[in-house]
């Protein structure tokens, strides 16, 4: 029973930020990434994103990615070739508009550990094909996982979680975005955990909250 109050816990964090969110110019995001073995070498991403303006109902942007990694070193060093659809309903002027972009995106992702921190860096490349436009974007993310009841990231495991990501237009203007992410985390078993947490973006020198929960799903497709 243990194993439960500790994730409802986590997910009533989430929802009463969340509450809090739709009565300020907070948004909400829901997530859900899997990250699928699909090979000894080979893993099958997916990943949909649900985001809004408030808590829940007003769509700001539904986003789904998809790709094949490979992995150049053993669970480690993964090269990804993948694709994206990003439907986005911002308001201009105060009316409910509607975009759709689709993507391509390469990435390189290496990970480190020193003690009880694991560390992740994210080199991504993105081919965005707009309705009008199109743009070429660089981002790099660093991310941190820190175990906290225990010293590794072991099932039934409360976690600290944060991250830095940066976006670069390979244009002008070369900024286009920063993110900064703190959360709490639950590790369910060795291939699912849940998080819940706030990520600040800065775009256009404005500054924005966001609400996130999320949900990572590793279990392999195949016993190798």
């Amino acid at each position: 029973m243990k194993i439960f109050r500790q994730l409802i816990f986590i997910i009533l964090i989430g929802f009463s930020t969340t509450y809090y969110a739709q009565k300020s110019d907070l948004g909400a995001w829901y997530m859900y990434f899997g990250n699928n073995k699909i090979s000894k070498k080979l893993n099958f991403h997916n990943e949909i994103q649900y985001r809004n303006f408030d808590g829940i109902g007003d769509l700001e942007q539904l986003l789904i990615r998809t790709g094949i990694g490979y992995d150049l070193t053993e669970n480690n060093n993964n090269v990804l070739l993948g694709y994206g659809f990003i439907l986005s309903q911002p308001y201009v002027q105060g009316e409910k508009t509607e975009n759709i972009e689709h993507r391509i995106f390469q990435q390189f992702i290496t990970k480190q550990k020193f003690g009880r921190f694991n560390i992740q860096h994210r080199y991504r490349l993105e081919e965005r094909f707009l309705q009008y436009d199109f743009r070429m974007r660089f981002r790099y993310y660093l991310g941190f996982n820190i175990p906290v009841t225990n010293k590794e990231m072991l099932p039934k495991t409360l976690y600290l979680s944060a991250y830095n990501e940066i976006f670069l237009h390979l244009d002008s203007p070369v900024f286009d975005r920063n993110r900064v992410y703190g959360a709490l985390g639950f590790v369910i078993n060795k291939n699912m955990r849940i998080e819940a947490g706030y990520m600040n973006q800065i775009q256009e020198n404005k500054n924005r909250g966001q609400v996130q929960i999320g949900f990572y799903n590793n279990i392999p497709f195949t016993k190798n």
